[in-house]
């Protein structure tokens, strides 16, 4: 047998976490029933987690942008406040 090194290009990184029991064994047949690996359901996940969180990074900002205006600097033009509220998903609970 020929010996040497293998080249192997892999698609992401990989990791180890540490999770309960339970919730392992629930992700694993979960992922079974969707048909999708374990790596799949992690990276959605996260992704996921991600993007929801990523929001409240971006509220903190603008209020400390804006909590230094007065009543009448701080008014948002009716224009583009109805712009900005018909942007929004139709899902979203405020």
């Amino acid at each position: 047998m020929p010996v040497g090194i293998t080249k192997v290009i892999l698609g992401g990184v990989k990791t180890a976490v540490s999770i309960p029991d339970g919730l392992f064994e629930s992700a694993e047949g979960f992922a079974k029933r969707q048909g999708m690996s374990r790596s799949e359901l992690y990276a959605s996940a996260l992704r996921e987690y991600l993007a929801e969180h990523e929001a409240e990074g971006i509220t903190e900002r603008l209020d400390a942008v804006y909590a230094g205006q007065g009543a009448e600097e701080s008014r948002l033009d009716p224009v583009l406040g109805r712009m900005q509220a018909e942007s929004l998903p139709a899902e979203d609970d405020w």
